[in-house]
């Protein structure tokens, strides 16, 4: 997974854009290997 400060999602490539956790994930099916993550708040102890 592509750990980035600004995440880019190619649609016509089967890339969705999820916001989980307070994160930006790009998912996608077709291709698991274009996962990516931008970094998000800091996690809480």
């Amino acid at each position: 997974m592509k750990v980035r400060a600004s995440v880019k999602a190619d649609p016509s490539k089967g890339d969705k854009i999820v916001r989980r956790r307070g994160r930006l994930y790009v998912i996608n099916k077709k291709d698991p290997r274009r996962k990516q993550r931008q970094k998000g708040p800091a996690k809480k102890k």
